[in-house]
């Protein structure tokens, strides 16, 4: 099971790479709309469990708990293309009592280049009950190592957001 290491820094953004599929594109060979969530599930998904070494289903197994999908938010900025390498960039950016929002960014190879943006709210629950539960303090702890600073999630917008990642990028200080 997770446990944090009061001694270990977690790196707040995670970055892997992977490459655009065939079976995911359109016949104009842009990435079908639903595949990004596809990739960026399981960027996060095996980013977390490797650099955190987070493994969902035991934590949820033990806990009795986990995050339910409450909305995205989705821009698709520029194409990605078949057989295009692009870099998939992770991080928890607002959380609260039972609140967890996540960023997806998908960018070119080179990181310079933005594809698209999704943020994916989710809401803490007891899986036995299926309500809102608040976040155990252990779990505020992790969020609180990994959580990116200086994000004001509820006074900015995704369109707001796009406009500095882009920024970010092309000076290089993304990641």
């Amino acid at each position: 099971m997770f446990s944090l290491k009061p001694d270990k820094q977690y790196p707040k953004k995670l970055y892997s790479k992977a490459v655009i599929r065939f079976q995911d594109c359109d016949p104009l060979k842009h990435l079908n709309n639903a595949k990004y969530f596809d990739y960026f599930f399981n960027a996060r998904e095996d980013q977390v469990a490797t650099i955190y070494e987070f493994d969902y289903n035991d934590y949820f197994e033990h806990n009795k708990t986990s995050w339910v999908v409450y909305n995205h938010q989705i821009a698709y900025v520029n194409s990605a293309k078949v057989s295009e390498r692009i870099g998939i960039i992770s991080s928890a950016i607002y959380f609260n009592d039972d609140t967890l929002v996540t960023e997806f960014v998908m960018t070119d190879e080179n990181c310079t280049h933005l594809k698209a943006v999704l943020w994916t709210t989710s809401k803490y629950i007891d899986v036995i009950t299926g309500k809102k539960t608040p976040h155990q303090p252990e779990v505020n702890a992790f969020l609180t190592a990994i959580c990116v600073e200086g994000i004001d999630f509820e006074h900015i917008n995704l369109n707001s957001r796009i406009k500095t990642i882009k920024q970010e990028l092309l000076a290089g200080t993304f990641i």
